[in-house]
């Protein structure tokens, strides 16, 4: 059980540098609310991506027999998944508790920028 711990471990050294460098940068740049949602888009991404890579992975070591490469990337297929659902719970969270956050802003509409309405002139109005 340890051993199996043990090899997952530089996996999450790398995704919690790269965690902390992202959100860093982008609450520098932008603003702590906007780094965290940046970071949220991102790990949503990346483990989703890992979860699929290492799911191959252990679908391809199944079908070949590889019993060694099979328990490795099933190891690291059950950390991305975690990742997967603790990055969903913390989106979850983040929306909860800031909620204008949930709605993106829409491009505004003025009445003369109709596209089915045809120009009209001023002295005509």
């Amino acid at each position: 059980m340890v051993a199996r711990l043990s090899r997952i471990v530089p996996l999450l050294i790398v995704l919690a540098v790269v965690a902390g460098i992202v959100y860093l940068v982008a609450a520098w740049r932008y603003s702590p609310n906007r780094g965290k949602e940046i970071l949220i888009r991102l790990f949503t991404w990346l483990t989703g991506a890992l979860s699929v890579v290492f799911l191959l992975i252990s679908l391809y070591a199944l079908l070949d027999g590889n019993a060694l490469i099979l328990d490795l990337g099933a190891s690291f297929l059950v950390a991305a998944l975690i990742g997967l659902g603790i990055t969903r719970i913390c989106r979850a969270v983040f929306v909860r508790n800031h909620p204008g956050w949930k709605q993106k802003p829409v491009r505004t509409t003025h009445p003369d920028d109709h596209p089915r309405r045809p120009f009209t002139p001023p002295w005509k109005r």
